[in-house]
């Protein structure tokens, strides 16, 4: 019987397979090994980051399954050189893989699809780099230093002939065969490029580690050295000593966590290399914030503002980018249910000491303590980043400017989204404005530089920043020479729904609802109007007949000073161009028809009274009004037919 089984096991030994990469893979991989990362050291940050990865996994898993422990209870990454065979292994003890997980895991790239991925390749070297963090690539930096890469892994719980090792010079495939490995984990042996053998010195793989990797909490080690001097004969010239290698394996990171420690204590490269190893990204991220928070509900929480938007912010896989620990034990990553999804674009950790270890996604839905942590990351997030708004330092007023440029579409879901902390948001926000293109006004600012008379704050939404600008709705504003907010993010209308006020001062969208400009607008202007309504009632009768299949309601204005006619929304109905993007996005809309308001001013209105095509010029003067608020006419052709039609009379 034993025989069978050493027989099956020797067979299983053997097996090996070979597999191909995806195609884009190969491509990447190309990319990395010519130097894509623009520092090479950080192959031992990206693959110690993994290693520190899977030993908390395995924490987590302990949770349930003790005896993944096995006999060996203490986690830690050790990093081995080895100057004759010219390899680095990095090991650890953690959850270890499979063989499946090894192929799933290593020979693609970022589950989200290494398409979009390649795709967004531009051959500038530090987006491209930036992209490479946010597709979660870590491993394949390996392949900066090395000609090829041994991977030999065991799963936790896995028996030690159902080990893994895997292959790859990093071209165009990958062998994979079962073996016996007697400690489960992972080992990453490297083997180095010529050009790369610097990296076999243990004063330069300590520095590395030191530099970008001694917050990880687990002790990375390496063996530890002594000075050995050659003894020598007497009256034989003393030979120079030796750091010689002992059994002895010793840390050489601080290993406590760095959210754990006190703000005093922390540097601002720790911080900053401690964001780099959490969220692989290679910039610097542009503020942070690090707090204990004591009362009903304790927590730790480190949270980082990043300085670039990842590829997928507006997509369903857009994730939150916090870690969940529990009294320091990690729990789970994208914990999204800890800041609100307005502010998906936060990284940190968050460190409950309230939450039980066996926490689930579906419990963290449900929990008191969860709501009472993801108000206070909201509010803290919120808080430093109006400290960078009200900075006078000239750094902090760039670092907003980047944070607005990247993330302020998404900052005004959070109008819509967290009732509560309104008004701190929206004295986050800003705009361009009808003097001014740059998206620097502040409604604060605004305000400040309102007319005397003035009640309200006018905005105007649009699909675009030109066509708000020349939006027929504007022109009386300009006539007057009152300032004018220009919206022009698809988020905008919506957002804009859920506010009515800004400091006691209404929000008026210029396009909804007749425009009462109240002291701004004299007693003869207002007179005009009532006259030239009497006057044009047989026009405006004829004109609602003419149209009442695509208009609710005809009537004369004041707003138009240069256009024939503009298309205003009723108040509480869509506008058009909130309507197009519901459609766009397979929405179900109610049907609902503008408002037609027409210059009695206007050459082409005057030329309606007594005109023998009075319904071609009706429809024309209503599609045209359409297309100035950048739109389409519902039939282009019946439109173009009835523009020549006018044209040739």
């Amino acid at each position: 019987m034993s025989e069978q089984n050493t027989q099956s096991s020797s067979q299983k030994q053997s097996f090996s397979q070979k597999h191909s990469f995806q195609a884009e893979v190969a491509q990447l991989l190309h990319l990395v090994t010519h130097s894509l990362y623009s520092n090479p050291e950080i192959f031992l940050r990206e693959l110690i980051s993994n290693a520190s990865d899977a030993c908390d996994k395995l924490r987590f898993e302990g949770i349930n399954h003790p005896e993944y422990y096995e006999n060996d209870p203490d986690l830690h990454v050790r990093v081995s050189l080895d100057k004759e065979a010219k390899t680095i292994t990095i090991s650890d003890n953690g959850i270890g893989l499979t063989a499946q997980e090894a192929i799933d895991n290593l020979g693609t790239i970022a589950k989200s699809g290494t398409k979009d991925f390649m795709s967004k390749l531009s051959g500038d070297q530090k987006s491209d780099a930036q992209l490479i963090g946010q597709f979660g690539v870590g491993f394949y930096s390996g392949f900066i230093v090395a000609e090829k890469i041994t991977v030999e892994s065991r799963r936790a719980g896995e028996p030690e002939s159902d080990a893994v090792r895997w292959i790859s010079g990093g071209t165009g495939d990958f062998e994979v065969e079962v073996i016996n490995k007697v400690t489960r984990g992972t080992d990453i042996i490297l083997h180095l490029r010529d050009d790369a053998v610097d990296y076999l010195e243990s004063y330069k793989v300590k520095q590395i580690i030191n530099k970008y990797s001694d917050h990880i909490s687990l002790p990375i080690e390496m063996q530890k050295e002594v000075w050995q001097e050659e003894e020598v004969a007497e009256g034989e010239e003393p030979k120079a000593g030796q750091y010689v290698k002992t059994d002895e394996w010793e840390a050489i990171n601080s290993a406590s966590a760095l959210w754990t420690r006190n703000k005093n204590e922390v540097t601002e490269e720790q911080y900053i290399e401690f964001y780099k190893n959490l969220s692989h990204d290679f910039d610097a991220p542009l503020a942070w914030a690090h707090n204990r928070v004591e009362g009903s509900t304790e927590y730790t929480q480190l949270l980082y503002i990043p300085s670039k938007a990842p590829h997928n912010l507006f997509t369903r896989e857009a994730k939150a980018g916090i870690k969940l620990y529990v009294k320091r034990v990690f729990i789970m990553d994208d914990a999204d249910n800890l800041i609100p999804n307005y502010l998906r674009f936060v990284q940190g950790v968050v460190d409950s000491a309230d939450l039980p270890l066996n926490v689930s996604r579906e419990l963290l839905q449900e929990s008191r303590d969860v709501k009472t942590i993801r108000e206070g990351n909201a509010r803290r997030v919120l808080t430093t980043l109006d400290v960078l708004a009200k900075s006078e330092d000239e750094a902090d007023q760039e670092k907003f400017k980047t944070f607005y440029r990247e993330f302020g579409s998404v900052l005004k879901e959070g109008l819509g989204e967290d009732m509560g902390n309104r008004d701190r948001i929206l004295k986050l926000l800003r705009f361009s404005t009808s003097t001014n293109d740059e998206v620097s006004t502040s409604l604060e600012a605004y305000k400040a530089r309102m007319k005397n008379g003035q009640k309200a704050i006018y905005y105007v939404t649009a699909d675009s920043l030109n066509a708000a600008k020349n939006s027929p709705q504007l022109e009386l504003f300009k006539k007057k020479d009152i300032e004018v907010l220009l919206m022009a993010d698809r988020v905008d209308e919506w957002a804009m729904e859920f506010v009515q006020e800004f400091d006691g001062t209404a929000m008026q969208d210029v396009s909804k609802g007749a425009v009462d400009l109240g002291d701004l607008q004299d007693a003869e202007e207002k007179k005009a109007l009532e006259e030239a309504a009497a006057q044009f009632k047989p026009v405006v009768d004829k004109l609602s007949d003419s149209l009442k299949a695509k208009t609710k309601e005809v009537r004369v204005t004041t707003r138009l000073v240069d256009s024939p006619a503009c298309l205003v929304t009723g108040d509480g109905e869509l506008s058009p161009q909130l309507v197009r993007m519901l459609k766009q996005a397979g929405q179900a809309v109610p049907e609902s028809k503008p408002i037609l308001e027409i210059n009695p001013e206007h050459p082409l209105v005057k030329k309606l009274e007594g005109s023998a095509q009075f319904d071609d010029l009706a429809n024309v003067i209503f599609d045209q009004a359409v297309i100035a608020e950048g739109g389409l006419p519902e039939d282009p052709a019946a439109y173009i037919k009835r523009i020549n039609s006018l044209l040739l009379k």
